[in-house]
């Protein structure tokens, strides 16, 4: 991830503002928040400015995953060329869905808020529509898992916990 996320920053670095660029990287899959922080960390920029700019690139695409990836995935089912990859997506996001399937919603924002590699704002979305749950419930929870995964990944990024326990 840190290798792609350097590509980014570098292909963009003086382009685009700072804010920006973490924005963009907090929209793509995968990389999203962590990677964006990441990035962050990289340009050397602000708290503040740095964790608005992830937590709006990365609620983004939510509701777009949240209404609109059934269909899209159905659309590519159809196709003879594209057809085995929502299989697989669908197969992976579900091999990490015992939380949410244990503790629904709270589950979902802990999946979301809990910043670990496989775990985030997409994978959570996507795998509210799998198991059913509620759209307009599901971004409740995820954004607040978002918000809460971005506090996170800031307090240790930019090393205020350290500074608080100093």
């Amino acid at each position: 991830m840190e290798s792609i996320v350097q590509s980014i920053v570098g292909g963009l670095s003086g382009k685009i503002s700072k804010e920006f660029i973490i924005f963009i990287v907090s929209m793509i899959p995968i990389l999203e928040l962590r990677g964006s922080i990441l990035a962050a960390g990289f340009m050397q920029t602000q708290f503040l400015p740095t964790y608005i700019a992830a937590v709006i690139g990365n609620i983004l695409p939510i509701p777009f995953i949240l209404l609109f990836i059934e269909k899209i995935f159905g659309w590519m089912k159809k196709s003879r060329h594209l057809h085995k990859i929502p299989d697989w997506i669908e197969k992976k996001a579900l091999s990490k869905s015992a939380q949410i399937e244990k503790y629904g919603y709270l589950g979902l924002f802990l999946f979301v808020a809990i910043p670990l590699p496989g775990t985030g704002a997409w994978t959570g979305s996507l795998l509210s529509v799998l198991l059913g749950m509620k759209p307009k419930k599901s971004f409740l929870f995820i954004f607040l898992g978002v918000l809460t995964a971005g506090l996170i990944m800031s307090l240790l990024s930019f090393g205020i916990i350290k500074q608080i326990i100093s």
